[in-house]
Formats: structure tokens, sequence, C-alpha cells
């Protein structure tokens, strides 16, 4: 049993309200969360003969499942409790202690057989609960197995040939007989037996072909054919009579050894040799598929059918593969939403996610199936899948549209203002229009994120614009067309003003170029006038400088001669000095 399930006493499983037998939900809620292998011990026999001490001991507790110590039945339907099991780790025993058959306050006697049939259909050992010895009166309570060679039905035919019965008796419960307050020595022919002796020796066929014989020996045959793997246990009285009452509450010293050896080796023959409950195929049952045996078995009982343990396998087997089903499809939404961002850039990229998603189902499904050996569930699954991707597909190319739808509204929002605002109204707007439109379908092909629907939503929008496309091209080509004319009239205005302002060029040049000839004459008759003049006072001034060069030249020769004269007259001046000193001596110093 899971750590988590707790279970401090017994709980009752199916109720017996003598109308008809109610699963506890509450109960069928602690099995569902059970997700070990289940071994389940039932017990079942006449009502007070000690049933609920032997499964309070196999649970070891001195208390639990309701002991009485009057005449009166005390355990009312099904009980259940389930325990870590003591031998084998991570199983859990689940012991179901039985309504008492025989309770002479009974109204509806099929209860017993019901019961019964729960119980065996219910467990992996079945523990049958008699008093003193193996007698005719025993196996004829016993024959109630009889009875379930209908109810216990595995086929359509009653008569089962030996390679089917080996098939279906194989998950059966085994069969462990318990003799309460054994008085009988073990003996025969003066020979020691043991207990199991005892019984396949009680279960004899006898010997005979008659209907009496026949009668006596038809609950041997069915003990034996539906278990064929059987144990006994022989227990001697625990304690004197007088204390009986208070069996639950004597201590170990206070019961008979004998007693005490034989629970022990009771207790642990169950704990070491019941086997986990399964079902055809060896398939082991759990918490969840036990709850599943519980509802099925019920429910055919109140309806009035017989509980088939081949439709049980049918019924488990379908509820188990559809809650497998439904824990396939859960963890492929999980994943999906977890996982998937719509859109997808590409449908390839949301294919491949689908595939991862769908493989961790399909592992899931086939982890948590049972016997879907036809694979009707899984090809369920599949085409469950193979619709969830078309619908993923379907909502990736919705999102895709519905944000590409956006996003073109959004980046040509600005273009249809402008429109609106007349800004392409007028001589190439056409050009202008188009060259927005392509600026702005440039800006949407770079936006990341717009999915599978990209392409085929921008041309479902340029569809849209291709009229007012074609207005403004329109509009354009008539602006165009009067503007060109407009054009055309100014060109030739301005081709007239440009001729008469050429031609008032050239009649102001040639004004201009009279007007420079006549300044350049006057400049030229006032230059030869100044040169005229200048030539005048050159003239004079020549004049002038050749008279002042004659009167210099006169002068200087005047002057020249004079000082000849004065150099001739000082030679002469000279000379007689000369002379008259060197004709006196005596007077040449003062003379020089």
């Amino acid at each position: 049993m899971a750590p988590e399930i707790q279970m401090p006493e017994p709980m009752c499983l199916i109720e017996n309200n003598e109308e008809q037998l109610v699963a506890n939900q509450e109960a069928l809620k602690i099995l569902s969360a059970i997700t070990q292998p289940v071994v389940v011990v039932a017990i079942v026999g006449l009502y007070r003969t000690g049933k609920s001490y032997l499964m309070n001991k196999l649970a070891g507790k001195e208390k639990g499942f309701s002991v009485g110590s009057t005449v009166q039945s005390h355990t009312k339907g099904i009980w259940m409790w389930c325990v870590p099991h003591p031998q084998k780790p991570d199983h859990t025993l689940v012991l179901l202690d039985t309504e008492g058959l025989g309770d002479v306050e009974k109204i509806n006697e099929n209860n017993d057989t019901q019961i019964f049939a729960l119980a065996i259909l219910l467990s992996s050992t079945i523990v049958y609960n008699t008093m003193n010895k193996i007698d005719q009166g025993a196996i004829d309570l016993l024959h109630n197995v009889t009875e379930m060679t209908d109810l216990l039905r595995t086929r359509n035919s009653s008569d089962l040939n030996e390679s089917e019965e080996a098939a279906d008796m194989s998950f059966f419960p085994d069969l462990v007989w318990t003799l309460r307050d054994f008085y009988l020595s073990l003996e025969t022919d003066g020979r020691a037996i043991t207990s199991d002796e005892y019984l396949e020796k009680s279960l004899k066929l006898k010997q005979g072909s008659d209907e009496r014989t026949e009668i006596v020996n038809l609950p041997r045959l069915c003990i034996q054919k539906f278990f064929p793997v059987k144990k006994c246990f022989v227990f001697d009285s625990p304690t004197k009579r007088n204390k009986l009452s208070q069996l639950q509450t004597l201590n170990s010293d206070e019961l008979s050894p004998e007693f005490v050896q034989e629970l022990s080796e009771f207790c642990s023959h169950i704990f070491i040799h019941s086997k986990t409950k399964s079902l055809p195929g060896g398939i082991q049952v759990n918490g969840p598929c036990l709850e599943s045996l519980v509802l099925t078995y019920v429910d055919a009982i109140n309806s009035g059918a017989l509980p088939c343990i081949q439709n049980a396998v049918v019924a488990l087997a379908r509820r188990e593969n559809s809650a497998a089903l439904q824990k396939a499809v859960t963890h492929y939404d999980q994943q999906m939403s977890q996982r998937v961002k719509l859109p997808t850039e590409t449908l390839q990229e949301l294919l491949d996610l689908h595939r991862t998603c769908r493989n961790e189902a399909m592992e899931i499904f086939r982890k948590h199936s049972f016997k879907d050996e036809d694979q009707c569930f899984q090809k369920k699954l599949e085409t469950l899948l193979s619709e969830k991707q078309d619908e993923i597909c379907k909502k990736n190319k919705e999102a895709s549209a519905d944000h590409c739808s956006n996003l073109l509204q959004s980046i040509f929002k600005p273009l249809e203002q402008e429109v609106a605002q007349g800004i392409y109204a007028k001589p190439g707007g056409h050009s202008l229009f188009l060259q927005k439109m392509e600026q702005l379908k440039a800006q949407y092909l770079q936006q990341p994120g717009k999915g599978t629907q990209a392409e085929e939503e921008l041309q479902k929008y340029l569809k849209t614009k291709e009229q007012l496309s074609n207005t403004i091209l329109q509009t354009d080509q008539a602006l165009t067309a009067k503007e060109n004319a407009r054009k055309a009239e100014q060109q030739r205005a301005a081709a007239a003003r440009a001729k008469a302002q050429r031609l008032e060029a050239i009649r102001i040049q040639e004004e201009q170029k009279r007007a420079e000839q006549d300044r350049l004459h006057q400049e030229k008759l006032r230059q030869m006038e100044r040169q005229m003049e200048i030539d005048k006072a050159n003239f004079q001034a020549e004049q002038k400088r050749i008279r002042e060069q004659r009167i210099q030249e006169e002068a200087a020769k005047i002057k020249a001669e004079q000082e000849a004269q004065i150099r001739q007259i000082n030679e002469q001046l000279q000379k007689a000095r000369e002379t008259v000193y060197y004709s006196r001596p005596h007077n040449q110093c003062i003379l020089s």
C-alpha cells in the first residue's frame, strides 16, 4: 500500500441492506488510491464461528473487525481492511471479512450465495471457516460453490473440457479450510495424517453411480474443480469455554499453547503463500482494478444477472482502458497547452510538437492499458489524437489568421489614415501609394510569429485594397491629365514670356550697346583731350627744359670761359711770381 494510504480500522466495503448490495464509495476511494498489487484474503463461513478474530490476527491487530460474544451476527455485508503486506514489499494486503452464512435472522437467504460469490470473485485466497470437523454438513454448506458453476461461469457452455477448465480455474482463489475447536485425532487406520491429508480424504469422491452418491459427490466435485490449490488448518479451542466471550481481550499466555501455535502457522501460511490477485492472462490487480471488480460484480448481482468473470474482465478492461485513454488524452492536452504557443511559425513545427506529445500519450496509454487485445481503445486513442491534431491545426490556422489580420490592420492603419486625409489624391499619388504599400508589406513580412497564414492573409488584405488602389489610380490619372494641361499652358505662357523677355533683353542690350559706344566715344574724346593737355604740358615743359638747358649750357660755357681766363691769369701770375722770386734770393722765404 502506498505510504499515504492509512486505514487505522476496517471499513464496510459492500453493504447488505437485505434488498440489494451497495458498494461504499468511501471504501472505493481508498482502493482507487492503492497503486500497488494487492493480495486479497477473504473469509467465509457460518456466523459466530470466529472469522473476524482470525482476520484481526492477519491484520496484526488485537481489535479491528467486530468480534461478537453473543449468538447474534455482528458483521454485515463485506468489510475491508487494507494494511501493508508483512512479507511482500510494495504489496498491499486486503482483508475481507464477510457476513456469516446461515444467520437465522436473515430475511433474504440469497444473500448467503451473493456474499459467498463476491468473496470468491474478489479474493486471491478464500478462507472457509467451519466448526469442529469436516462433515457432510460442512461440505453441503459449501454446496454454494455448486451454484457458482453458473454464477462463476467463464464460458457460455456449462460443459468445460479439461483444457478450458485448466485455463479458467487458474485465476480462482486458493482455498484455505480452517476447522475451529477441532476435537478429533488426525489419524486413519492407525496412522497419523496431516490436516491436508484429512481435507483430501474428506473431499474424496464416494464410490458408486447411484443418484444419492452423485448428490453427495457433487459438492466435492465442485470444490476440486474450482479450488485446485487447497490447504487445511485445524484449531484447538483457544481457551476455556467460560473465557471465550473475552477471547479478543485475552493475552497469548491465557490462550491454549496449541491454539497459539496453530494460529501462528495459519498466519505465516497466509502471508507467505497467498498470491497476488490476478486476472486471466496473469494480469496483476491493484487498487483501482479491485475497485472496478467490486462495482462490476455488485452491479451484476443487483441487476439479477449472473456475475461472469470473463464479462468482469471485459468490464474491467473497458474501465481501465477508458481511464488509460483519458490519462493519455489529458497528458496530450496538458503537454500541448504547455509546449505549443499558437500560432506556430510553420505547420511542421506544430506537427513535430504534436508527434512528440502523441508518442508520449501513446506510451502512457500502453503503460496503463489493460487487455486491449483487439487494440480497440488504442485505435480510439489514435483517432482522438488525430482529431485533436486536426483541431489544433485548425486552431493554429485561426490563431495565425487572427494575429495576421490584427497585425495587418495595425501596420496599414497609417496608410488608411493618409488615404482618408487625401494625401494620395494628387498627380503621382498612385505611385506614392504603391511605394507606401511596398514599405508596409516589407514591414509586415519582417514581423515574427505570424504563423502559417501569413502570406494568405497578406494576399487577402491586398485583395481588399485593390479597389482602393484602382480608385487612387483613376484619380491620379485624371489629376495628372489636368496637371499636364495646366503645365502645357504654363509652358506656353512661359515661352511667350521668355520670348518677350528675350526681345526686351535684346532691346536693352542694344540700348546698352549704344550707350556703351557713346560712353566709349566720349571717354575716348576725353582721353584725347587729356592726352593733348598732357602733350601740351609736356611740350611746354620740354621747351622750358630746353631753354633752361640752353641757359645752363651758356652759363656753363661762360663760366668755363671765365674759369679758363682765371686759370690763365693765375698761371701768368704764378709765372710772374716765380720770376720775381728767383730774381730775389734773399726774399724767397718771405715769398714762400
